[in-house]
């Protein structure tokens, strides 16, 4: 991964949580009996859009090791959010 590529995927990973984490605080202040909903939406989204990704990089990559390199470092960065986001909420 190149110096872009990791800042604008940490970029994606920082606005992905920022929008659960302030997202969580709303449904929580005004439908708490919501929570569980939200959560399910949110994991929606975020893996679809991780997903979607990953999969654009992978096919638009010229270099196969580049593109499973970038798959394994974008996938342990979403799983180190998944992780962040839920110990600040839960």
């Amino acid at each position: 991964m190149t110096i872009v590529e990791t800042l604008l995927s940490a970029l994606f990973f920082l606005l992905l949580g920022l929008a659960y984490v302030k997202g969580y605080d709303v449904v929580k202040r005004h439908a708490p009996d919501r929570l569980v909903h939200f959560y399910l939406i949110m994991a929606t989204v975020r893996m679809l859009l991780v997903g979607t990704v990953v999969a654009l990089y992978v096919l638009f990559a010229a270099n196969r090791e580049h593109a499973v390199r970038f798959a394994l470092i974008f996938l342990i960065m979403y799983m180190a959010m998944m992780v962040i986001t839920l110990r600040l909420r839960h």
